[in-house]
């Protein structure tokens, strides 16, 4: 790590940059080449912090001859957390985020907020006492802010959605656009009912009693997700569907699209709608949908194998197939369901034998609700005769359903020549990419609830960020696949390397903060990355302060 002037010549009149700069190696298929990139430009700052940092610089591997340089008792302290930051933000500059959302102080914020995410989940007001533990300031070049600065950063973020969205779309693919993409929806329930997305939907977080917002996300054919949409909780999965594939047509202005969705994504009027726009679809059919084309004999039994068959009708493609040790498992799973029901039949039976007085219709409801519960009441029938509760086994009806264990049919309009079968097969599996971003998002390490926040545009600004945050923690994990550390440990070990404040004769340094050198287990996670870690940072007079403090807001005992 270096400083470096660099003058340039604009209008007959000569500017000087200074430049805080590192080298790296980069390699390549013909081998490689020492680098260099700009960490932070420093001319904006007195030339006495220049002085001081370049100093610095150039006896960091020497600190007692530094303290004679400086000719008085060199004491030093603990400063804030650097390393996390200094990982997120580089990883950041390698997604080409800090570009695209920007360099005025919303987009910094922005990146803050993305950081954050991924460091500590939380709301703004944690975000910035977060910030007060790191080296934000220094680091992004921010000055002082609070909670009411990172809410219109949420507001700016909504309002530059669309612009970003499509700037990252193209940093991503380039001229080589996908011709696939991948799109679910989920739902994410909220803590009060202030929230202006906030209705009454299909929950399937399983919250009864709560509202929920409904969010769909669009993925490249790699399942790097491109585009992320918020609607209010009691949109249905298909009216979210036309506005993705109206993104995808203008925003995108992508040709020869398909678009690929489950079996609740994609029905007859969203199929006429990719129709419209030029566009195919991969999608599924339900179990009674499959049952109709056997009973009118498009389909026969006997074609669902281990190995993928295709029938066509109509042009339309059919792709069918049966996983057998799935379907082995899903019927021994449902006769346990079954004993179960059983066993509690002649636990009750057994209580009204003994107890003449109990109410018959009470104790058979413990059963059927036991069968409502495991979801095995189609093809059971529980009586209670004479004080005796009776199982009865459909067997019709349950050799009809085991006929289908684990047999599915995808359904689709790509040519052939585009896409053989196992192509379209695979292409459909990929949603589980899909859905494991909605998992790292919702409930797992981005984690987006509770949302903290009640207006439209920070709610959307808010779901955006973890979009983003998930798109960082991607790259994480890829780099960190062969270490002994899972992405959220790697991250709280990297917030422990802190920078440090130094004091020459009981006087506080204007400039310098020197960062030591980062014990092994971090300096691994560093090297996995390829990024340096900084040796010393110019000094910023920002701080973030919450305007709401907690002592205030605690009741009294």
């Amino acid at each position: 790590m270096y400083i470096e002037r660099v003058k340039s010549r604009q209008g007959g009149k000569v500017y000087t940059q200074i430049l805080l700069r590192e080298s790296y190696r980069e390699r390549g298929e013909t081998g490689s080449k020492v680098k260099k990139r700009t960490l932070l430009n420093l001319t904006k700052y007195p030339e006495a912090v220049i002085k001081t940092i370049d100093l610095a610089l150039k006896h960091k591997d020497s600190p007692d001859e530094l303290e004679h340089l400086l000719g008085g008792s060199v004491k030093q302290k603990q400063g804030r957390s650097v390393g996390a930051v200094w990982v997120l933000l580089h990883l950041c500059r390698e997604l080409g985020l800090d570009k695209i959302i920007g360099s005025s102080r919303h987009g910094q914020l922005c990146l803050w907020l993305i950081m954050a995410r991924l460091i500590e989940q939380g709301s703004r007001l944690s975000a910035v006492r977060l910030a007060d533990e790191h080296a934000v300031c220094e680091l992004l070049g921010v000055d002082s802010f609070t909670e009411d600065d990172l809410y219109q950063a949420l507001d700016w973020l909504c309002e530059q959605q669309d612009n970003i969205e499509q700037k990252l779309f193209k940093k991503t693919f380039g001229d080589q656009a996908p011709t696939l993409f991948l799109y679910d929806v989920t739902s994410s329930y909220l803590e009060g009912d202030q929230n202006e997305l906030g209705d009454w939907g299909y929950n399937r977080d399983n919250k009864r009693g709560k509202k929920q917002i409904v969010v769909g996300l669009l993925c490249g054919d790699d399942s790097t997700p491109v585009s992320v949409r918020v609607f209010k909780g009691n949109t249905t999965d298909l009216k979210t569907f036309g506005a993705q594939i109206e993104k995808t047509a203008r925003e995108f202005g992508c040709q020869r699209v398909t678009m690929v969705g489950d079996r609740g994504m994609i029905k007859s009027v969203q199929i006429e709608g990719l129709k419209e726009a030029g566009f195919y679809y991969i999608t599924a059919i339900t179990k009674p949908q499959i049952r109709a084309m056997l009973k009118s004999g498009a389909l026969q039994l006997g074609l669902f194998d281990s190995e993928q068959c295709e029938v066509e009708q109509n042009g339309v493609r059919y792709i069918l197939r049966r996983n057998p040790i799935r379907a082995a498992e899903v019927a021994a799973s449902r006769a346990r369901k079954i004993s179960a029901v059983q066993a509690l039949a002649a636990e009750q039976n057994r209580y009204l034998a003994e107890h003449s007085r109990a109410d018959f219709y009470k104790v058979t409801q413990k059963v059927w609700d036991k069968e409502s519960k495991l979801k095995v009441g189609d093809f059971l029938k529980t009586t209670c005769t004479n004080r005796t509760i009776t199982v009865e086994i459909d067997e019709a009806y349950l050799a009809e359903v085991q006929e289908l264990d684990d047999c599915y049919v995808l359904r689709t309009d790509l040519p052939a020549e585009h896409a053989p079968t196992k192509t379209v097969h695979d292409r459909y599996k990929d949603l589980i990419q899909v859905e494991h971003a909605f998992r790292t998002c919702t409930t797992g390490h981005l984690e987006v609830r509770p949302i903290y926040v009640r207006k439209e545009s920070r709610t959307r600004g808010h779901i955006f960020v973890v979009m983003l945050a998930y798109l960082v923690r991607r790259k994480l994990a890829a780099a960190w696949r062969d270490l002994d550390v899972t992405v959220e440990e790697g991250l709280k070990k990297l917030s422990t390397l802190c920078a440090m404040e130094h004091e020459i004769d009981g006087r506080q340094t204007g400039g310098l903060l020197s960062v030591p050198k980062p014990r092994p287990s971090l300096t691994r996670l560093f090297s996995a990355l390829a990024i340096t870690p900084p040796s010393a940072l110019p000094r910023n007079g920002g701080r973030a302060a919450s305007r709401k403090k907690l002592p205030d807001r605690r009741k009294a005992k």
